[in-house]
């Protein structure tokens, strides 16, 4: 079954959306070889290559303050260890939701 993980994260520029863009493209293993800097005010819509695991896609939204993550079906992929993931860049996760249901932002231990 997979999974939707949704995180408001206070970003203030295209690099602090550009920072949890890449901790969650590195999370799903994937490389592109080019980097883009995103443009304030605009949102990155990413789809991992097939045969990448984990993710089926992502979105990350200076916008609305959002990073979206979408599990493949089979994927063991844990709300957890995203938060963890987007906690490292340092920006700071206000709330986070795994299937439309309200969790924790408490990084948990590692």
């Amino acid at each position: 079954m997979s999974h939707k993980y949704e995180f408001n994260v206070t970003m203030s520029c295209g690099g602090c959306s550009g920072a949890v863009d890449r901790v969650l493209k590195k999370l799903d293993g994937t490389s592109h070889p080019f980097f883009c800097t995103i443009p304030q005010g605009s949102s990155a819509a990413n789809k991992p290559p097939l045969g990448s695991t984990g993710i089926e896609s992502y979105d990350v939204s200076l916008d609305t303050q959002l990073a979206t993550v979408v599990t493949k079906p089979d994927s063991d992929l844990g709300y957890d260890t995203v938060l963890q993931k987007i906690a490292k860049t340092g920006k700071k996760v206000n709330w986070g939701k795994a299937d439309g249901e309200e969790r924790s932002v408490e990084v948990p231990a590692a």
